[in-house]
């Protein structure tokens, strides 16, 4: 099997390819990746060398090249996308574009192809603040920020090629992802790095909104299965069954590090935080997937290889643009 992997070089994309390639002999790579501040080639620079691997740098919103790729591609699965909430509230274009145009460009080339498959992957933060409950594949779109809404219109996007034209397009909307590779702009990777520095962690308001964490891992697994068992047309959640406060996250990584809470810095609430997702995850529980491992013991791995891996994140963190509100 042929698999163009598009935003390969990012978090979770380069942690699928480095599964899969591991998991599957019979898997062929091409990873197309842009190469934005966050996609970085050091992520997958131990499998450069596999001869069922093989990257090229370009951007998902140039027709040309993407059609150039998916004529020897069997299957596209479209990691690229900008993900970061705070980013998309100052710089709203740039997701518009990527998570939007760019999803209609990759489609149009797989149509074009005749592809065996094109897998979205999404986001739970397009069902919007769940008060109570869980989010259902079903469930109203919501989305409450340009990051979210931009991800929603890219969904119904691929949706809509499988309905109007036939494409077996499979959509798959994780919760927050953490694990090895994370840029540290996001919260895990963040307050770990802050704290091995010597910083205090900043939390956003009261600390009150929830969230559901899901290794990387367990997502690239739900991923791999959804690959070789997933149907046409659906849409498929993938939850970690960790739902959390981001003060009671917070407090768990200053006790795992040796830290009490007066590392914690309380800053400005983003504007239009959501409060609270959490996913439904039955479906994907039907087809045999379920997280391996606890909340726990993959946040202390989590930990530990950020300080082994410094020279890894501290370039990053300096030229990284910090936003604040």
């Amino acid at each position: 099997m042929r698999l163009l992997i598009t935003g390969g070089c990012g978090f979770i994309g380069s942690n699928f390819i480095r599964h899969i390639l591991k998991k599957h002999k019979d898997i062929h790579v091409i990873n197309f990746d842009k190469l934005t501040y966050c996609g970085n080639l050091e992520n997958l620079k131990d499998v450069a060398r596999d001869p069922r691997y093989k990257f090229v740098k370009g951007d998902i919103c140039e027709a040309g090249p993407v059609g150039d790729l998916a004529r020897d591609a069997d299957v596209i699965i479209n990691f690229a996308a900008e993900s970061h909430v705070d980013r998309s509230i100052k710089y709203p274009d740039d997701f518009f574009m990527t998570n939007i145009y760019g999803v209609k460009t990759l489609l149009e080339a797989a149509r074009r192809k005749g592809c065996e498959k094109f897998i979205q992957i999404s986001s739970d933060e397009v069902y919007g603040s769940v008060p109570s409950g869980l989010s259902k594949e079903d469930d109203i779109l919501r989305p409450r920020s340009p990051y979210s809404a931009s991800k929603a219109a890219g969904d119904l996007l691929a949706l809509s090629y499988h309905t109007t034209y036939g494409l077996p397009v499979m959509v798959t909307r994780s919760s927050n992802n953490f694990g090895p590779y994370q840029y540290p702009e996001k919260v895990i990777p963040l307050f770990i790095a802050n704290l091995i520095q010597g910083k205090k962690v900043p939390l956003y308001g009261d600390g009150g909104n929830v969230r559901d964490w899901l290794f990387v891992e367990d997502n690239c697994a739900a991923l791999d299965m959804i690959l070789r068992e997933g149907t046409p047309g659906e849409v498929y959640n993938i939850g970690g069954s960790n739902q959390i406060s981001n003060l009671e996250l917070t407090r768990q990584i200053l006790s795992t590090m040796g830290n009490d809470v007066s590392s914690i810095e309380h800053v400005n609430d983003r504007p239009g935080h959501d409060r609270r997702y959490a996913l439904d995850s039955r479906k994907m529980q039907k087809i045999g997937w379920a997280p391996d491992a606890e909340f726990q013991e993959n946040l202390k791995k989590t930990i530990k290889w950020y300080k082994e891996n410094e020279d890894w994140w501290v370039p990053l963190r300096e030229k990284a643009e910090i936003i604040e509100w």
